[in-house]
C-alpha cells in the first residue's frame, strides 16, 4: 500500500517510518537551498505564503517558465545535494518546526540528531527525475526572495503524491546513507584482504 504523508505532518504520521521505507508527500512545500537556509537562520526571515511548522522543504532549485498569459509554472525541479545544507539543517529544523526534508543523497550526524530530537525525517528523491517531480506540482503558490535568483529563491508549491521518497533519516536518528557507508567500507576491507 502506498504511504502518503499529508500536511500538516504530525509526529504520528512519521514516527513508525524506518530508513529505507518508500513514501510520498501531499501538501504545501517550499524550496530551500544554501541562500534560503541562510536567510532563515541568519536573518530570521520566514516565507509568508507557507507555514513551515509541521511542513516540508525540498532542497531544490527549479527551472520556472511562463505561459502565454505570463503565469509562472515549474518546468523541472530536480533535487540539490542535501549534504550541502548539513551545517545548518539542524538549526533549520529547530527554528521552523519542519518535519520533512527532501533532497538528493543523505545528510550526516548533526541533522540525524535534530531529526531525533525534534521529530523530523529526511528523505532522498532520486536524482535525474526533475521532470517527474515537476509533474507532482499541482500549483505554484508563489515565490519569495527573488533577489537570490531563480534556483536560490523560495518557491512555494502545492504538491500531490510527490515522490517516490526514500526515508534516509528516521525519527530515531537512524541514517541509511551513513549506515550503508560503514557496511560497504567493511566489505571493501574484506575484499582487499
Amino acid at each position: 500500500m502506498k504511504k502518503v504523508i499529508t500536511y500538516p505532518i504530525s509526529f504520528e504520521q512519521i514516527r513508525d517510518l524506518k530508513i529505507g521505507d518508500t513514501v510520498y508527500y501531499s501538501g504545501p512545500m517550499g524550496t530551500f537551498r544554501d541562500s534560503g537556509h541562510a536567510r532563515v537562520i541568519k536573518e530570521g526571515l520566514l516565507p509568508q505564503n507557507i507555514d513551515l511548522r509541521n511542513g516540508a522543504i525540498y532542497h531544490a532549485g527549479p527551472i520556472v517558465g511562463k505561459d502565454e498569459n505570463g503565469n509562472e509554472y515549474i518546468v523541472s525541479i530536480g533535487p540539490t545535494t542535501s549534504r550541502r545544507m548539513e551545517s545548518c539543517e539542524a538549526e533549520m529544523i529547530e527554528k521552523t518546526g519542519i518535519r520533512l526534508i527532501i533532497g538528493k543523497g543523505g545528510m550526516m550526524e548533526k541533522t540525524a540528531k535534530a531529526c531525533k530530537e525534534f521529530g523530523a525525517i529526511h528523505c532522498a528523491f532520486p536524482g535525474g527525475c526533475a521532470v517527474v517531480a515537476a509533474q507532482c506540482v499541482q500549483k505554484l503558490i508563489g515565490c519569495e526572495w527573488r533577489d537570490l535568483g531563480m534556483p536560490e529563491a523560495c518557491w512555494e508549491l502545492e504538491v500531490k503524491e510527490f515522490g517516490p521518497l526514500i526515508v534516509s533519516i528516521d525519527t530515531n536518528g537512524n541514517n541509511l546513507f551513513e549506515n550503508n557507508k560503514k557496511i560497504f567500507n567493511e566489505r571493501l576491507k574484506n575484499l582487499i584482504k
